[in-house]
């Protein structure tokens, strides 16, 4: 008897085959539908995740919050606020810290894709969507700065705000009292070009500082020094001892008053002290009002 030869089950080599088949569609389109599927699935879980972590926020315990990040970390691996609080309850200086900071920033870059970089890069923090990865990206910045991997850290900071040029997040202070510290003059002076409205004592001061660095003690740097006093009379008092610093850096600051200048010798002091000669110049030239604030005044802005 001749032997038959199955002819290959093709359906079941291949399961979508009867489902292209019967709907008369490509592979292509058979692939596709499916990742948008699985797109929606995955924002979905990610939406629930997010909202554990609005929950972990109010908790009352650290306890509490970590368990909440973690149960979030399960429902979708793209949570990025989860990491943020795991690395602030983590022990400051541990190698988890920082792990924790990389993975809320992978975890960023993750959920929101090339597409969400690519529509949403200027305009950052004005999308609920880029937060996690942008409370994620400065933290880990921060960290690498303690940590004394200053180059990395710069960099972080400066993508951060090509990204997010509004700034919402105070990004540009921190970078620049990192600038100051590290005698980066040239790059100090492109970022305070970015923000010439900015009245804050952070900018007004630094702006002073630059230009005594780059030309000494002249008409022109003296001008910006009278400008940084008219801006805050206390930064003086507290950069050169005559009013005593508090324990710690003040919650709240208020423009103009005792709390920003605490504030901003926290900040920025160390740039000061380092440049040969400021100190001096500025006790010279800069009339100053000491603070009668107690600490825990100030402490609580």
């Amino acid at each position: 008897m001749r032997q038959l030869r199955r002819t290959p089950d093709f359906a079941a080599l291949n399961p979508g085959y009867m489902l292209r088949l019967l709907l008369g569609v490509s592979t292509s389109r058979i692939e596709a539908m499916a990742r948008k599927q699985t797109s929606r699935q995955t924002a979905a879980a990610l939406d629930r995740a997010q909202e554990l972590i609005y929950d972990a926020w109010e908790a009352g315990t650290a306890k509490r919050r970590m368990a909440l990040a973690r149960q979030a970390l399960a429902i979708s691996p793209h949570c990025g606020d989860a990491y943020v609080i795991l690395a602030q309850h983590a022990k400051p200086g541990s190698d988890s810290e920082l792990e924790f900071w990389r993975q809320g920033v992978a975890a960023g870059e993750a959920a929101l894709g090339k597409s969400g970089f690519d529509d949403y890069a200027g305009h950052f923090w004005g999308f609920l969507e880029t937060r996690p990865y942008m409370r994620a990206r400065l933290g880990l910045a921060m960290v690498l700065w303690r940590r004394e991997e200053r180059v990395e850290a710069v960099a972080h900071l400066h993508e951060m705000l090509r990204l997010n040029p509004n700034d919402n997040q105070g990004v540009r202070y921190i970078l620049a009292a990192y600038l100051v510290e590290l005698g980066r003059d040239r790059e100090l002076a492109g970022l305070l070009n970015e923000y010439p409205d900015d009245g804050a004592a952070a900018w007004t001061y630094t702006a002073a500082l630059l230009g005594f660095r780059r030309d000494g003690d002249c008409a022109a740097s003296r001008k910006l020094l009278a400008e940084a006093c008219a801006s805050n009379e206390y930064v003086p008092g507290y950069l050169l001892g005559e009013s005593k610093m508090p324990p710690r850096n003040p919650d709240l600051i208020g423009m103009g008053d005792a709390s920003e200048a605490v504030n901003f010798v926290f900040e920025f002091g160390k740039g000061w002290i380092g440049t040969p000669g400021a100190l001096e110049w500025l006790r010279a030239n800069c009339p100053h009002k000491a603070s009668r604030k107690s600490h825990r005044a100030i402490g609580r802005g």
